[in-house]
């Protein structure tokens, strides 16, 4: 039996795939404390955990803060995470001492689960509600120009905020160092190694489990007419026209229609319905996705695992630079189409394209076998228990890093040999050109030299 702490911010996408592993480990005999909030008190109470509340410790956001949340802001909630830490570090201290969990169990992206892991010194396994970002697979990501403009503006404020966690025992490198995948930091992923990109490039710290849920339910299929699922998920779902607008494209349409929408917007604000539609605040989404032949879907990682894992192909209309990257993988392994016209008549083409093209269903039931024979929640909670965990293979990212510093360091001698032979047997008037010339192409050219020492090593290692 071993005493576990579980860590979580206040986010249903990150807190529900941690439900059933808690439920585990309770089974297996574990004590489990789980600190959390209270609008997810019942669930995690149903599991036999210990729930601890820790809504006191939340700070008061102004309007422009609280609007920078509902948007996604990365500053934003990252200045949010370092200031819950610092006003629970005393009632933390506090806890670890009397509790003294043998593991903690935290979100990828909750601070104070991971910075008093680290101040306590108390093994961690990671809880990775995506896809596991590194400097490979984070090029799934595209960041917009606004997201990036964001996160430039907002080192600044970050950097302050950071250095407020000093005094109280937090030693932070940087930012990178909280938020980051490495390959030394025991982590479960709620997904299988064949979804997750560039899997060979994570160690063996890394557990690719599958996704979490509660269900072992099979997908049922078979009915009188297709079943159409719509849900923009919990954050940014306040969408009254796009929903208006598969309730136009889906009206005379020979298929069932249900649309999660949430509280966010008032259900009278979509009229009258068609006798085929039926619009509800929550579903139990697993449950309707067994029956579901299309899922529009925002592709947050749990709705997309969930819509896999009942074999229910997608059209993907991703909202933010994660959910880009999993609608990405979606699409590789075939399972689903990206929305490009979301008018009515686009989403309905979209649907129609996915209910008339079998391949669709084919990719999503392969890729349901392949989570189904992952080790699941028993794998996720062994895991957690035998924490911390070592790894005798090849550090892929290390050995990428290295190679990388020799191309940097002989690209930029080249450059400067260059530009001195140019300016002593030529002229010196234009060198400065070859500079910028040189720079704007550094980029591109590492990528590429990146990606080829990645496959050289994949192949060295038999991956």
């Amino acid at each position: 039996m071993k005493k576990i702490a579980f860590f979580c911010i206040p986010a249903h996408g990150h807190t529900n795939p941690m439900l059933p592993v808690a439920a585990e480990l309770v089974r297996r005999g574990n004590v489990v404390r789980f600190y959390s909030f209270g609008e997810f008190e019942k669930k995690i109470s149903a599991t036999g955990a210990e729930f601890i509340s820790c809504d006191s410790f939340l700070p008061k956001l102004t309007e422009q803060e609280e609007a920078n949340l509902k948007n996604v802001s990365a500053t934003e909630m990252t200045v949010q995470d370092i200031r819950i830490t610092l006003s629970m570090n005393e009632f933390l201290e506090q806890e670890f001492t009397s509790f003294q969990p043998d593991v903690v169990y935290t979100d990828s992206v909750c601070f104070w689960g991971k910075l008093n892991a680290w101040k306590h010194h108390v093994p961690m396994v990671v809880s990775t509600s995506t896809f596991a970002f590194n400097q490979i697979s984070s090029g799934y990501m595209k960041n917009s120009p606004k997201e990036m403009a964001g996160l430039i503006f907002g080192l600044p404020r970050v950097s302050r905020e950071l250095k407020k966690l000093e005094p109280y025992g937090f030693h932070v490198k940087s930012l990178f160092s909280l938020i980051q995948s490495d390959n030394h930091t025991d982590s479960i992923v709620y997904t299988s190694r064949r979804f997750q990109p560039y899997a060979e490039s994570f160690s063996d710290h890394y557990a690719f489990v599958g996704p979490s849920v509660f269900s072992d339910n099979l997908p049922e299929k078979e009915k009188d007419r297709p079943l159409v699922y719509i849900s923009m998920g919990t954050v940014i779902n306040d969408r009254p026209e796009f929903y208006s607008k598969c309730i136009d494209a889906f009206k005379e349409l020979n298929v069932d229609v249900i649309i999660s929408c949430g509280n966010a917007i008032n259900r009278e604000e979509l009229g009258t319905l068609p006798d085929n539609i039926q619009v509800y605040p929550y579903v139990d989404q697993l449950e309707v996705l067994t029956k579901a032949d299309a899922f529009i879907t925002h592709c947050g990682m749990n709705s997309v695992s969930e819509s896999l894992y009942m074999a229910a192909p997608m059209v993907l209309y991703p909202q933010t630079n994660e959910q880009y990257a999993v609608a990405r993988r979606v699409t590789e392994i075939g399972a689903g189409t990206i929305l490009k016209d979301d008018s009515s008549e686009g989403i309905r083409a979209a649907v129609q394209e996915i209910l008339n093209n079998r391949t669709y269903t084919n990719a999503a039931v392969e890729c349901s076998a392949d989570f189904r024979a992952c080790s699941g929640t028993a794998g996720a909670a062994e895991f957690i228990e035998n924490a911390p965990h070592s790894s005798d293979g090849v550090d892929i990212i290390d050995e990428l890093n290295k190679a990388n510093a020799k191309f940097q360091l002989l690209y930029w001698l080249g450059v400067i040999i260059a530009i001195n032979l140019i300016g002593f047997l030529v002229s010196w008037k234009y060198v400065w050109m070859i500079g910028i010339a040189a720079g704007i192409l550094s980029s591109p050219i590492g990528k590429a030299v990146q990606k080829r020492k990645y496959d050289d090593l994949i192949k060295q290692n038999g991956q």
